[in-house]
């Protein structure tokens, strides 16, 4: 479709395009496709179409020789462009289909070309980590917000009774009235069968054996993809059944360095492991790790979901420190991330007091954000919860009820795991007071006997025996201190022996002792 952008395409952009055409089909450097996608792209975005969208694939065509592959490829980061700037309507969200279904199908049926044993000289497309990753974290984006842009006409439409046979509400909204005969008319748009079928394809073909590098990140990324896909859509055992062929992969990806490039130039060409791939672009490991995290929660597998997040919030906070994450390219969005994690972390520590198994850096992080008792658990779930959608079309038809899915899978999780919390919670403080303690007295403490049973079997939980492959988790108790009864009169506690870390002490004293001297070095000290 054509755009007023088309009217004058600046040479610098023609330039751009034919050189990321060469980039994609020819060259395939993955130092010069960084450049041109990571800064020069985001330079003429801000520079020419800061508010408007880019030109239409016409009038570029000539610079790409008409390379359907390619031009699915432009209209993709041009539309993610406009989408971004915009507020997008349900012609342009439905027009987004139609580009990810174009580009999907292309790259599939190229890739059936390029990985044939018959396949002879270069693949035929190359795109780096990055540029890979936003294009299917964008796919599940833009679905996500379809699902809940319909779910929201739906509660509008049955609100002013625009739905069955009633009689319409005259105050109907014209953009409510509009977009529900759009949606009534558009088939299946968005269809989540579709969308699970185009990632498990991409995952496919890219963790099969002996293909080109640039099929290979579409398929990790997509198992990056359905890992967040599988978490909204409430299915948390196959959000972490989709980390596996990153996480358990001994496959490699293999770039062919030019020949006449230096040896110490050559340290993007060495081989990476598909887990290494995933943490080069750190958006995508943010997402598989909160996403991870968030199943594991939901899952009552609380020590696994410590170390999954704690690990990647001490990165984060250290990349903060350091500056290497403000460098990047969205880095706001890392900080909504991190306090998001942050909030995640403060949950598990309250369901699953363990020690040591969090950095004392964000267990520090954590008392000062989340350590007041006026915190309530229900604001810490709406700060980290991911937006929950309901995949499935709605009968337009006939009114019905429209359920919140966060505030559903808020309930659940307060049904299955918060409830009764505060009581084991009390109950575990007395017995590390004591190595034994009747259990009448226990009673005269108000703790129920019978929480002495129900704390241990809701302690009782799945975790990994291997922290990079999630298939190895077995049952194991998550209980700091192990206890008891005799004779159905005394409990006997035997905590568990502390590690004492010093190391924290003397780095603590450390940089308050460089402080004090950096302080002191600013005092005026001439009379």
């Amino acid at each position: 479709m054509a755009n007023s952008a088309d009217d004058c395409v600046p040479q610098t952009l023609t330039d751009f395009v034919f050189d990321l055409y060469d980039s994609v089909t020819l060259s395939q450097l993955p130092e010069e496709q960084g450049r041109l996608y990571n800064t020069v792209l985001r330079e003429l975005s801000a520079k020419y179409f800061a508010t408007s969208p880019w030109p239409s694939t016409q009038s570029i065509a000539s610079e790409c020789n008409g390379d359907p592959l390619f031009l699915a490829l432009y209209r993709e980061f041009t539309h993610r462009h406009w989408h971004a700037v915009s507020r997008p309507t349900l012609r342009d969200r439905m027009e987004g289909w139609d580009v990810y279904r174009e580009l999907f199908d292309e790259l599939l049926e190229t890739a059936e070309d390029d990985c044939t044993p018959s396949a002879s000289g270069p693949p035929k497309v190359f795109t780096i980590p990055e540029w890979t990753f936003d294009i299917l974290h964008e796919f599940v984006y833009q679905f996500q917000g379809f699902c809940q842009f319909r779910t929201t006409l739906y509660a509008s439409a049955s609100k002013h009774n625009l739905l069955g046979e009633g009689e319409p509400s005259g105050k109907a909204p014209h953009h409510v009235v509009e977009n529900l005969a759009i949606l009534k008319e558009a088939g299946d748009v968005w269809n989540v069968e579709t969308v699970y079928s185009y990632l498990h394809r991409l995952m496919q073909i890219g963790t099969s054996s002996k293909v080109p590098p640039a099929y290979q990140y579409f398929g990790i990324f997509a198992s990056v993809a359905l890992s967040r896909l599988e978490c909204l859509l409430g299915d948390y055992t196959g959000c972490l059944q989709a980390t596996v062929p990153i996480l358990e992969s001994e496959q490699m990806v293999e770039l062919t360095k030019p020949q006449m490039m230096e040896d110490e130039d050559a340290a993007a060409y060495q081989p990476k492991s598909f887990e290494q791939v995933v943490h080069s672009v750190v958006a995508a490991r943010i997402s598989l790790v909160y996403h991870a995290g968030i199943s594991c929660l939901m899952l009552r597998r609380y020590k696994d979901a410590i170390t999954m997040v704690g690990e990647l919030a001490s990165y984060m906070q250290r990349g903060f420190k350091t500056g290497e994450l403000r460098k990047q390219p969205n880095s706001d969005q890392f900080f909504k991330n991190y306090d998001r994690m942050i909030a995640v972390l403060a949950i598990l520590v309250q369901l699953c007091p363990s020690t040591n198994i969090l950095d004392e850096n964000i267990s520090k992080v954590i008392r000062e954000k989340h350590g007041s008792a006026h915190v309530k658990m229900t604001d810490l779930l709406v700060a980290c919860l991911p937006k929950f959608i309901h995949p499935q079309q709605p009968d337009f038809s006939k009114a019905g009820p429209t359920e919140n899915p966060v505030k559903h899978q808020m309930k659940l999780l307060e049904q299955s795991c918060l409830e009764g919390s505060n009581a084991h919670k009390e109950l575990r403080s007395y017995l590390k007071l004591y190595t034994s303690i009747p259990v009448s007295k226990l009673e005269s403490f108000g703790n129920d006997p019978l929480s002495l049973m129900s704390l241990k079997l809701a302690t009782r939980q799945m975790e990994m025996e291997d922290k990079s492959k999630p298939s190895s988790a077995t049952y194991k108790s998550a209980l700091d201190i192990h206890y008891f009864l005799e004779d159905d009169e005394t409990v006997h506690i035997d905590a568990a022996e502390k590690q004492r870390r010093f190391e924290n002490y003397f780095l603590a004293g450390t940089v308050q002792s460089y402080e004090i001297r950096k302080n002191a070095n600013i005092i005026n000290t001439e009379v």
